[in-house]
């Protein structure tokens, strides 16, 4: 019988709500993380980049290592929720759950400390700050090698899409890939009634919005799953004053990379155009921060075994890919993953807010499940995968 401490998790949620942090700019949470750990006995290190942490169960067993990644931060938005542990920090919330899965993690740990002597793997606790910051927290931990001795890897993400208590997963690509644009206009700023001696940033910024309207229309296939859309502009100071500066952003989505890379490019062309016919700078950032979110199909079927053990085959659903985006997907592009769905949604609590708005809850009962889940998939798989099977199920043209 798997032991989960359910008030453990919902305490740490709570505690960690209270406190979020943005980016790699998690202190609070990092200490958190770090004292939780060292109460529980598991090493751990910080040695994969700022604002990460990364614990160890059997640490000494490398002949199979399965990882479990949580993600830590939060976002720039004001909590409107009137609960007891709502947020601390002005201008900052956990809108997304992280905080869920971060508590959910170090319950897995808790559990998994106390069995350490009976499993024949090590686990590796991942975890990882900066998912939704623009640059990714994943990256920058497989860059500082977190991947090296990795051989399979999962985590979670909460979700209303879900009822709580129920489990699910999208076989194949999960979630789109991510690449957010910053185009930065200049000008010359001159008294509106002098406009033909000055350059209007804002009105070349309509072009460029105009262009990108275009290309989307004109050169992508209708037939791909792909959303272009500018989400920011922002230009001028005063009623009478022509603006000598326009900053626009927005963010491409797409389950075709190259597809995301060929926009990328016709908007640099587009942005070269203007400039050259306006005489202005324009700068483009559009870096591609995710990649597809991609669940190995051989282990997806091990992860739906194990979510039947742990809350009956009736409650593990088989999800649909979404147009969202997760880091997680540098982990997926790099050993064979798998990435599960925990529902957290019950109407009789009102709890049916999606991610990203300022009043979302999670069902904290259905929290345990996600530990409970974790812990299963290391029993199930703590003698290793078959690899090779893995490998031949993916169906990615690499």
């Amino acid at each position: 019988m798997i032991s989960i401490d359910k008030d453990y998790i919902i305490r740490l949620r709570r505690e960690i709500h209270m406190y979020p942090e943005v980016d790699y700019d998690l202190p609070k949470t990092v200490a958190l993380v770090k004292r939780e750990l060292e109460s529980m006995g598991i090493p751990y290190t910080e040695k994969y980049g700022k604002g990460s942490v990364v614990g160890y169960i059997n640490p000494d067993k490398t002949d199979f290592t399965i990882g479990i990644r949580a993600d830590m931060d939060a976002l720039r938005m004001t909590e409107a929720n009137d609960c007891e542990y709502r947020s601390r920090h002005d201008g900052m919330m956990h809108a997304c759950g992280h905080d869920a899965h971060t508590a959910i993690l170090l319950g897995t740990a808790k559990a998994l400390k106390e069995i350490e002597n009976t499993l024949s793997c090590r686990v590796k606790l991942v975890f990882q700050p900066s998912e939704e910051g623009v640059t990714s927290g994943a990256i920058m931990m497989i860059e500082n090698g977190v991947m090296e001795d990795i051989d399979i890897m999962t985590g979670l993400h909460v979700g209303t899409s879900l009822d709580g208590g129920k489990l699910g997963v999208c076989p194949g690509f999960s979630s789109a890939s991510s690449r957010h644009f910053k185009i930065e206009i200049g000008g010359k700023s001159v008294h509106a009634t002098a406009y033909h001696k000055g350059i209007d940033a804002l009105a070349i910024a309509v072009k460029m919005y105009e262009g990108l309207q275009s290309i989307f229309a004109n050169e992508v296939d209708p037939k791909e799953r792909v959303v272009c859309r500018v989400t920011k502009l922002h230009s001028g100071t005063a009623q009478n004053i022509l603006p000598d500066y326009a900053l626009m952003q927005g963010t491409i989505r797409t389950f075709n990379v190259p597809l995301s890379g060929f926009i990328h490019d016709r908007m640099q062309a587009l942005a070269k155009s203007l400039s050259d016919m306006y005489g202005v700078e324009i700068k483009v950032h559009a870096p591609l921060k995710s990649t597809c979110v991609y669940n190995n199909p051989y282990l997806s079927e091990i992860m739906m075994k194990s979510m039947e053990k742990v809350v009956g085959k009736e409650n593990v659903v088989k999800v649909e890919y979404g147009m969202g985006s997760e880091d997680f997907s540098r982990f997926t592009d790099i050993v064979p993953s798998v990435f599960f769905r925990l529902g957290i949604r019950n109407e009789e609590k009102g709890i049916t807010q999606v991610a990203h708005q300022v009043d979302f809850q999670v069902d904290e009962d259905a929290l345990i499940y996600g530990a409970m889940n974790f812990v299963q998939f290391v029993l199930d798989n703590q003698n290793g995968v078959d690899i090779k099977k893995a490998k031949e199920a993916d169906e990615r043209a690499i």
